[in-house]
């Protein structure tokens, strides 16, 4: 079998070069590629059987491939690999292969294999392939994973009140009464879901659910009352621009 490993990281693509290399016998072959289009055409120059296709890279994430290959011509497996434990990856687990999260383990990255293996023998690929493009074009998938403790604890988006920074900390308060502290800044939640569904960022350390806006409250300053009887400031450069989505609304 070949394969190829799409990751802007050349550090990541030799670790994951060198695993494979030393894990994996049955692989022949391992092409490298440091972006998405370089990787495109390996795939249409040889007959690969794994794709390794890191999401977060310059100008084209991985999530992309299909805007540059014909679903009914690809004939091989994908592997993601990411450093983010983000919404998606709820779909990656329904209809890729399998995803890897950085930093990579040799008995992953073996077992990753040794399930592609098996799909291709099953020759069920297009299927699941054209299963996973609808998913990720349809954005069907409303649920954000988060790292906790344990491992991967999947939240659905309506099911949060609003985030709030606490530092290099961001605390979910979700409408289960239940509060989530998460070791990753505020900027990386925001980046993500500011202006999806219906997160607004009325402040620098806040991140609201406008499903929950209960009222606007105009005294010593503005605020956001949630259903959960939440008091969210709301930073003076941003009133008018409340007021204007308010409008909206009503």
């Amino acid at each position: 079998m070949k394969v190829v490993i799409i990751d802007d990281e050349s550090k990541a693509r030799s670790l994951l070069h060198t695993i494979i290399s030393e894990y994996c016998s049955e692989i022949e072959e391992i092409f490298q590629a440091e972006n998405l289009l370089k990787g495109i055409e390996i795939i249409k120059k040889e007959e690969i059987s794994i794709v390794f296709l890191d999401i977060e890279m310059p100008q084209h994430s991985g999530l992309q491939l299909f805007e540059f290959l014909d679903i009914n011509d690809i004939t091989f497996e994908i592997v993601f690999t990411t450093a983010y434990s983000d919404y998606a990856i709820q779909a990656f687990e329904f209809s890729a292969i399998d995803y890897l999260l950085k930093p990579l383990r040799p008995n992953k990255v073996k077992e990753a294999v040794e399930k592609a293996k098996k799909m291709i023998q099953q020759s069920q690929l297009q299927e699941r392939l054209v299963e996973l493009k609808t998913v990720l074009t349809a954005e069907k998938f409303k649920k954000i994973a988060l790292p906790v403790e344990e491992g991967i604890l999947f939240v659905k988006l309506d099911e949060i009140y609003y985030l709030q920074a606490d530092s290099m900390y961001t605390e979910f308060y979700l409408t289960n009464n239940k509060k989530l502290l998460i070791s990753k800044p505020m900027k990386y939640f925001s980046d993500m879901l500011e202006n999806k569904d219906m997160f607004y960022k009325p402040h620098r350390s806040y991140l609201v659910n406008l499903k929950y806006l209960q009222r606007i409250i105009k005294k010593d300053g503005t605020s956001i009352e949630l259903e959960n009887n939440a008091l969210i400031p709301v930073s003076k450069e941003k009133k008018d621009e409340l007021n204007k989505i308010i409008e909206l609304l009503m």
